[in-house]
């Protein structure tokens, strides 16, 4: 497997762990019977871990997709290597950003992470521009 394939995978964790920590932390108050009880988000550190969350869950495919794509159209991959570990770094920073209440930094963030992924979309379409 890749570096990148690994990100791919380290992201998919990330938004998983980013509401399970919540949960486990919020185990006397959370009814696993009743997983989307609003009322359980109703505590803004619990609302904002399922925003990051969500969000996560957006931002998951178009990352799988520009990688595994960027790979099967034989980009170089140590561009995408070295993007998917940006976009990784930056998806955590996202996170505890969002966790933190910072907004604009935030949002900073997220745009960082889509430009990311557009980059590594288009490698493939960009290699012969690239240096060797």
């Amino acid at each position: 497997m890749t570096i990148a394939e690994w990100c791919v995978f380290g992201t998919l964790m990330l938004y998983l762990l980013t509401i399970a920590s919540v949960k486990w932390a919020g185990h006397r108050h959370f009814d696993n019977a009743r997983p989307r009880d609003p009322a359980f988000y109703e505590d803004a550190i619990r609302a904002r871990a399922l925003g990051a969350h969500q969000n996560g869950i957006e931002a998951f495919p178009f990352f799988a997709v520009a990688v595994l794509l960027a790979e099967f159209r034989l980009g170089p991959q140590h561009l995408i290597d070295e993007l998917a570990v940006l976009f990784l770094i930056v998806r955590i920073a996202y996170v505890f950003t969002y966790l933190g209440n910072r907004p604009t930094l935030r949002s900073i963030l997220w745009s960082i992470g889509f430009a990311i992924n557009i980059a590594i979309f288009f490698l493939p379409a960009i290699r012969a521009y690239l240096p060797a």
